[in-house]
C-alpha cells in the first residue's frame, strides 16, 4: 500500500442519465493530461468506463487509462493508491456508492436540467449525510450537466437556481451543455478534447476541471 494518501472523487447520482460516466472518463483523460498519476474505478453495471478503458488499450492510445471494476475490499482498494482516484457509481450498486463516499474527499453530483433531477439530488444528500453521520465527511459538489443550449429554454437556469439554494453543498457556476461532439468521442474511446483540441465543449469542460482541482497546473 503506497504511503502517499490518494485524492478520491466520487461521480455520482441516484438516477440514470445523468451523464457521469462521461464525466468521469474525461475528467481522468484531462487530470492524465495535466500529469497526474489517475485510476478510475467503474462500479456501475453498465461499465461503460471499463469499456472505454478496454477500446483505448486496443487502439493503443495514450495516456491509457486504467479502470477497476467492483472489489471485495472496496475500501481498502481506493485507499491502496496514491494520485487521483476517480469513481464512477450510482443507485444500482448502493452498497459500493455508500463506501467510496465514506472515504472521497469530494463527492460530485452532475444533475440534468429538469425538477425530478433536483429532487433526486435532494435524496442523494440524504444519504450522503446518513454515511457519514458525525464525521465532517467530503466536500460536495454539483452542477448543471447535460445543459440547454438554446438561449429560450429555462430548463438549466431554473435547475441551477433551485440546486444553489441546497443546504451544505458548492454549487459549480459551469455548466457542461448537451453537446453531440461527446457523443461521437466516446463511440471512439476518445476525450472530447482529443477529438477537438478547441470549440465551446473543449473550452467549458477546461473552465469546469479547474474549478473541481483549483490546485493542479499543467505539466511542464
Amino acid at each position: 500500500m503506497s504511503t502517499k494518501k490518494p485524492n478520491i472523487t466520487v461521480i455520482a447520482n441516484l438516477k440514470g442519465g445523468s451523464g457521469k460516466s462521461t464525466v468521469t472518463f474525461n475528467l481522468g483523460l484531462w487530470l492524465l493530461n495535466m500529469g497526474q498519476d489517475v485510476v478510475v474505478y467503474d462500479l456501475d453495471p453498465q461499465g461503460t468506463l471499463s469499456d472505454l478503458a478496454e477500446i483505448r488499450a486496443e487502439e493503443e492510445y495514450e495516456p491509457a487509462i486504467t479502470a477497476y471494476q467492483n472489489k471485495r475490499n472496496l475500501i481498502k482498494h481506493l485507499q491502496s493508491h496514491s494520485g487521483q482516484v476517480l469513481v464512477d457509481v450510482g443507485a444500482s450498486n448502493m452498497e459500493a456508492m455508500k463506501k467510496a463516499i465514506s472515504v472521497a474527499n469530494q463527492v460530485i453530483i452532475p444533475v440534468p436540467p429538469s425538477q425530478p433531477d433536483v429532487w433526486a439530488t435532494q435524496r442523494f444528500l440524504q444519504i450522503v449525510d446518513t454515511v457519514r453521520g458525525k464525521k465532517k465527511g467530503p466536500k460536495l459538489y454539483t452542477f448543471v450537466n447535460r445543459a440547454d443550449t438554446h438561449y429560450a429554454v429555462t430548463e438549466s437556469d431554473e435547475t441551477e437556481e433551485l440546486l444553489g439554494q441546497l443546504p451544505n453543498i458548492t454549487l459549480i457556476p459551469h455548466r457542461l451543455c448537451q453537446r453531440t461532439i461527446y457523443r461521437h468521442s466516446l463511440s471512439e474511446g476518445l476525450g472530447i478534447f482529443e477529438l477537438s483540441r478547441s470549440g465551446k465543449a473543449v473550452e467549458e469542460f477546461s473552465t469546469f476541471a479547474k474549478a473541481i482541482f483549483p490546485k493542479i497546473k499543467a505539466k511542464s
